[in-house]
């Protein structure tokens, strides 16, 4: 087992014991983040889905650019409203630069990440870097 499996199962676990549920709206990772929380054991109890764009009709995102805080801010609530999760996430960037946020009944939390490589390569970072950050949101959750 990889240490990416062995954090996606500790996430799963965390968010099956606390009764929560998961959301995702991503545009940059083409879908790749909410396959990997989907493979996630019970993820049919916690994974609510995921919505694979940006549009600003069914998020209620405000027009402009999809590469920014606020729209990766906005990605993160907008889903957790429309899938009715507990936690939302988004992802979004473009050529290298990414934004994902964490919106939780509490606070939201965005990252800006700038990795290198392929767009496979940046796209596996972007998805480590972002469940990664959901297991520490979701962990202060259910503190």
């Amino acid at each position: 087992m990889t240490f990416a499996e062995m954090s996606l199962n500790s996430l799963a676990d965390s968010v099956a014991e606390s009764g929560m549920a998961i959301a995702v709206a991503e545009t940059f990772t083409g879908g790749q983040l909410s396959t990997a929380l989907a493979a996630a054991p019970d993820a049919a109890e916690w994974f609510r889905g995921g919505v694979v764009d940006a549009a600003a009709d069914v998020l209620g995102l405000t027009e402009g650019d999809a590469a920014t805080e606020l729209r990766a801010r906005e990605m993160a609530k907008g889903v957790c409203i429309l899938l009715d999760a507990r936690v939302g996430v988004a992802v979004t960037g473009e050529a290298g630069t990414v934004f994902a946020a964490v919106h939780t009944t509490r606070h939201v939390v965005v990252r800006e990440w700038h990795f290198e490589g392929t767009a496979h390569e940046v796209i596996e970072a972007t998805i480590r870097a972002t469940l990664g950050l959901v297991a520490v949101e979701v962990s202060l959750l259910a503190a």
